[in-house]
C-alpha cells in the first residue's frame, strides 16, 4: 500500500484562523490554518462522528460542534485525554494545499 498526495483546497480558500471540512479520496478531512501554516486531520470526531471541519478553531485547538471535544490540529492530541486523533502531512504546491493520504487497499 502506498500513500499519495491529493489537493484539498487553494490557499485563498483557507485563511489564517480558519478550519474547513473537505473531502479527498473519499475521506472527510478537517483542514486548518494556524499562523499561516496548514494542518490536516481526520474530519470525523471519534467521540460520536461530529464534523471537526465545521467546528470552532481557537489558536491551534478545534472544538467539535456536536459535543465540544477539543483537539490540537498540529498533532491530533485530544485536549483532556490521552486520545491521539489521526493527522496527515500537508504541503503547498504553488497555491494548492495538498494532503498525503494512505491509498485504500484494492
Amino acid at each position: 500500500m502506498a500513500d499519495s498526495w491529493h489537493q484539498l483546497a487553494r490557499v485563498e480558500e483557507c485563511g489564517d484562523g480558519t478550519v474547513l471540512e473537505l473531502v479527498a479520496s473519499g475521506r472527510v478531512i478537517a483542514l486548518a490554518c494556524v499562523d499561516g501554516k496548514y494542518y490536516a486531520m481526520d474530519g470525523i470526531c471519534p467521540h460520536q462522528g461530529g464534523p471537526l471541519g465545521k467546528g470552532q478553531l481557537s489558536g491551534c485547538v478545534v472544538t467539535c460542534p456536536w459535543h465540544g471535544w477539543q483537539y490540537n490540529v498540529t498533532d491530533g492530541r485530544h485536549e483532556t485525554t490521552p486520545l491521539q486523533h489521526t493527522t496527515f502531512d500537508v504541503r503547498l504546491e504553488d497555491d494548492a494545499i495538498m494532503v498525503l493520504l494512505p491509498d485504500d487497499e484494492s
